[in-house]
């Protein structure tokens, strides 16, 4: 039997709502990178491997025979290690057993959210610039986006733009702290102010907090979660491939009251079912780990950034310092660039470096027309020969 031919572009013949989105930008500007053997400082994974108990805890499971199906809401001890994490860290208590849920990644657990959270027509208040899955999974549950910009340098909270983008038709609040792509930290003042128009409004709010233990000089982490009133509305998101640098693990969870993630697992169940078998026993682990780990992972992160930052200050861009997560973003205009889309696109070939357009992110393309994010969760030698090539360009 002949397979029907697919007429017309993959946009008519997928889902229409993921019309707009085609190919993300990381998985162009990396097959770029690797097609000029470039210096990827685009996608945001780190080169060197984590923690060694969380590598050889995952080689125990293996060897043990961990390797079927894991139970669909996630392993019983790696919800317990999360629940302990959470009183641990943040003072929060959770119900490993009906208030923890194991997720394929981050980014499942955003799109479970958004598929059970939201009603067609229903509208999600973002910041953009917004990591690009956002908008997808939005769009994939007929919801409707509706944002406010953080602007370059500061990337400061504008709170009258803040207070437009919601309505009355405001079910969900989806908040990345600390964000990708601009590593801000947001402070405690921006966060009660989501939380007072989270509580106005009667909407949930998503927290992406995959970050949450790579934070830099005086910053600190503060789950949305944790402020009054919020843990009955706040589905918080986190994972274990930031934290531990396994980022192809894909190990995430997502803590919050108990009839919300049941909704949750009720996605899941006919998503993924269940993932990453050998690697849950391990992350559990890595979440047992002494204070003093955590606090080196973000030390030894802390260095990396402020060597790329340097360089790209010598360099004459601007640069926002990031007060966390893997991302620094700087500003390129002052080597004559006009749209940093179409410079990255070509750097690879013409300076081998990889990065990525901060416009990518954006709705309104031009509040980031000059602007790139650049990763420096990269051994010390690759971003001095990132930093090198780049600098061939202002030479």
């Amino acid at each position: 039997m002949s397979t029907p031919p697919l007429a017309g572009s993959p946009a008519t013949v997928g889902h229409p709502a993921l019309a707009p989105f085609g190919t993300t930008i990381f998985t162009t500007m990396s097959a770029l990178a690797a097609e000029h053997d470039a210096v990827n400082l685009g996608q945001g994974f780190p080169d060197t491997d984590g923690p060694p108990e969380v590598l050889a805890a995952a080689v125990e499971a293996i060897r043990g025979g961990r390797n079927q199906y894991p139970p669909g809401p996630g392993t019983p001890d790696l919800r317990r290690a999360v629940a302990e994490h959470q009183e641990r860290f943040y003072g929060l208590r959770y119900d490993p057993a009906s208030e923890v849920l194991v997720t394929v990644g981050a980014t499942e657990a955003i799109a479970v959210a958004m598929l059970a959270l939201l009603r067609p027509g229903d509208e999600v208040v973002m910041f953009e610039p917004y990591y690009d899955s956002y908008a997808a999974t939005v769009a994939l549950a007929g919801g409707v986006r509706r944002t406010s910009v953080l602007t370059f340098p500061d990337f400061a909270v504008d709170e009258a733009s803040l207070r437009a983008a919601f309505s009355d038709r405001t079910r969900v609040v989806l908040l990345n702290s600390p964000h990708n792509p601009t590593g801000k930290v947001f402070t405690r003042e921006e966060l009660e102010l989501v939380a007072s128009l989270a509580r106005e409004h009667d909407a949930w709010v998503v927290t992406d907090e995959v970050y949450e233990h790579l934070v830099f000089d005086d910053a600190r982490h503060v789950p949305l979660a944790s402020l009054p009133g919020m843990r009955e509305r706040t589905l918080t998101i986190s994972s274990g491939g930031k934290t531990f640098s396994t980022t192809g693990w894909k190990v995430g969870w997502v803590c919050g009251p108990a009839a919300a993630v049941a909704a949750l697992l009720a996605v899941k169940q006919f998503l993924t079912f269940g993932a990453s078998g050998p690697f849950q026993p391990a992350v559990a682990a890595g979440l047992r780990l002494p204070d003093e780990v955590f606090a080196g992972l973000a030390h030894a992160l802390e260095a990396k950034r402020d060597r790329l930052v340097g360089g790209l200050r010598r360099m004459g861009l601007e640069v926002a310092v990031p007060r966390g997560t893997y991302f620094v973003v700087a500003d390129v205009a002052p080597l004559g660039v006009v749209d940093a889309t179409d410079w990255c696109l070509g750097l690879p070939e013409r300076a081998g470096v990889g990065a990525i357009p901060v416009a990518a992110f954006h709705d309104d393309a031009a509040a980031a027309r000059t602007l790139v994010r650049l990763a420096f969760c990269k051994e010390d030698h690759v971003l001095d020969e990132g930093v090198r090539r780049l600098a061939t360009l202002v030479r």
